[in-house]
């Protein structure tokens, strides 16, 4: 009898991707190489519903035959009857094409320390509840990371997705060489190698991601394999300062040192202004802050910003340290006083480096046309926002003014951005720049910007820590439509919570955990509940100014 039938076991594979990924070609391909190196191999696959495209969980087992498996006449089976599911426990291999599905496979149950060899691209793909929660909603990749590295046997991680780009190929294609690479297969990388010219489509793309994956993974063997003197910790796999990291702490040193460096040319008075009176820990902030709001209107509009940021110099307790109070009033001043409209919305779209972008993402060559349509839905708000204040504030209200406007909406407004019509159309729209103060909601977020600060005024100055928070409290304003006014009652509950606890000695500690609650309650009964437990009832922000 074949020895199949005397407890040899199969070699198992579990691959876990999401649609589009080309889990199904990885799979294809494990199973080649094997049945050109003699084996016998099963690959199936369990499609799934998922918030990201689905994800599917594509299962191969592969089989090594010997003499003692040769056909024999007679025999009932002749080949060893193989699973179509992964068992949790019992995989030697596991492939994740993302961060979260390796969380998933560890989860599963899938990987363990006695046996998996464990190969995990490292970049992330947000879900629909990271995507759609109100505050920062990402699960943390750096503790994902630690928590899938110690779960196998072996861990090669690396963000194959980078690799596969580089070479304008596809994930499965880098994965393919990290799994050769890894020498969890005992086949040689030459037969891994025609499997992917047997296929046929891309080869050449293929294999170049093939080899970065290889030597990515072959070298992470090597120095697990090292003497333990020699021995070093694989960068690949933990968190290392990435180049925007080291460009972020450059840029700090750089604007602490010489703001005018980085501003640009046309705010020069504002860089100065900055270098000369404002702390050297909010500096690069108010760099950021004055490029956004000149960007947003003009230069007057940058140096009103600064107007406001200065007032809370007077109540900035630590300037020659993290200066907080005055950094995080630079970062949501300049937020607030950019707000989206349908002004600075066509702005953006009709950007040359947006685009460019455009270009290169769709890997347009130079004699190929690129259409690039805009999908707009615009309510009556938005609208009226745009009008001067007087007329904006009587139509806002006005029942056939808003029937008609939804009338000429319809089901939504599709505009060819590079087309005559619609390049013409958004320009037009971008270029009533200078009449925006005008506006009616020009007009209101402005006061509304000045009233806040007021109050993180107020309460900076007989508590500082509160000051802060107050100024935070802004996070919770963001989006528009539904989540922007979900936004702005979260908003002034806040700030009315602050008024009602000022004095208290956790009033700070206690206002930061309302703004987590609020930022993470998206139909707000959680931050209610917080409220009435934290202040006791009657915090409903209807004294309290808002912001836009």
């Amino acid at each position: 009898m074949g020895s199949w039938k005397q407890g040899r076991r199969p070699i198992t594979i579990a691959i876990l991707a999401m649609g589009g990924e080309g889990g199904g070609v990885l799979s294809t391909w494990i199973a080649d190489t094997a049945e050109r190196s003699g084996y016998v191999a099963q690959a199936t696959q369990v499609a799934g519903v998922a918030q990201r495209t689905g994800t599917t969980v594509y299962y191969v087992e592969l089989y090594p035959q010997d003499a003692d498996d040769a056909v024999v006449e007679g025999r009932v089976r002749n080949e060893p009857v193989l699973s179509m599911f992964p068992i949790p426990g019992q995989c030697d291999i596991v492939v994740a094409s993302e961060l979260m599905e390796a969380g998933r496979a560890v989860q599963r149950g899938f990987v363990t320390p006695d046996r998996t060899t464990f190969i995990c691209s490292t970049n992330r793909v947000y879900s629909i509840d990271e995507k759609s929660a109100v505050g920062d909603g990402r699960v943390d990749s750096e503790q994902l990371l630690a928590s899938v590295r110690v779960a196998a046997r072996r861990f090669v991680g690396a963000d194959f997705m980078q690799m596969a780009v580089a070479e304008r190929s596809v994930i499965s294609s880098a994965l393919f060489g990290a799994l050769a690479g890894s020498a969890a297969l005992p086949f040689e990388r030459s037969i891994f190698e025609e499997s992917i010219q047997a296929a046929g489509k891309g080869v050449k793309k293929s294999l170049a991601a093939f080899a970065r994956g290889f030597d990515m993974a072959a070298d992470a063997v090597r120095a697990e394999q090292a003497p333990a003197r020699e021995r070093v910790m694989l960068t690949l796999t933990r968190r290392e300062p990435s180049p925007e990291d080291l460009r972020e702490v450059e840029l700090t040193r750089q604007a602490s040192d010489d703001p005018c460096s980085l501003i640009g040319p046309k705010l020069q008075t504002q860089g100065r202004r900055i270098a000369q009176g404002f702390p050297a820990a909010s500096r690069l902030m108010l760099v950021r802050g004055c490029l956004r709001t000149a960007l947003y209107q003009d230069e007057k509009y940058a140096t009103r910003y600064l107007d406001r940021i200065e007032r809370l110099l007077a109540v900035e307790s630590d300037p020659d340290g993290a200066a907080l109070l005055t950094t995080e009033a630079a970062r949501y001043t300049a937020l607030l006083m950019t707000y989206q409209d349908t002004i600075h919305v066509a702005l953006q779209k009709i950007r040359a480096a947006r685009l460019a972008d455009i270009r290169v993402e769709s890997r347009a060559k130079n004699d190929q046309l690129v259409d690039v349509y805009e999908y707009l839905h615009p309510d009556v708000s938005e609208v009226t926002d745009t009008m001067p204040a007087a007329v904006g504030k009587a139509l806002r209200a006005n029942k056939l003014f808003a029937a008609a406007v939804k009338g000429a909406r319809g089901g939504g407004i599709v505009i060819n951005t590079t087309s005559v019509v619609g390049f013409t159309t958004l320009t037009t729209l971008a270029n009533l720049r200078p009449m925006r103060p005008t506006t009616l909601r020009f007009k209101r977020v402005q006061k509304e910007v000045d009233a806040w600060l007021a109050l993180v005024t107020e309460m900076a100055r007989s508590d500082y820590a509160l000051g802060v928070e107050v100024t935070k409290a802004a996070h919770v304003i963001k989006g528009y439509g539904e989540t922007f006014e979900h936004g702005m009652e979260s908003f002034e509950k806040l700030l009315a919570a602050a008024r009602r606890m000022k004095g208290r000695q956790d009033a700070s500690e206690r206002l930061a955990e309302l703004r987590r609650v609020a930022l993470s309650d998206e139909g707000g009964e959680s931050l209610e509940l917080a409220l009435t437990t934290v202040t006791g009832p009657g915090v409903d922000g209807a004294s309290v100014p808002s912001a836009p």
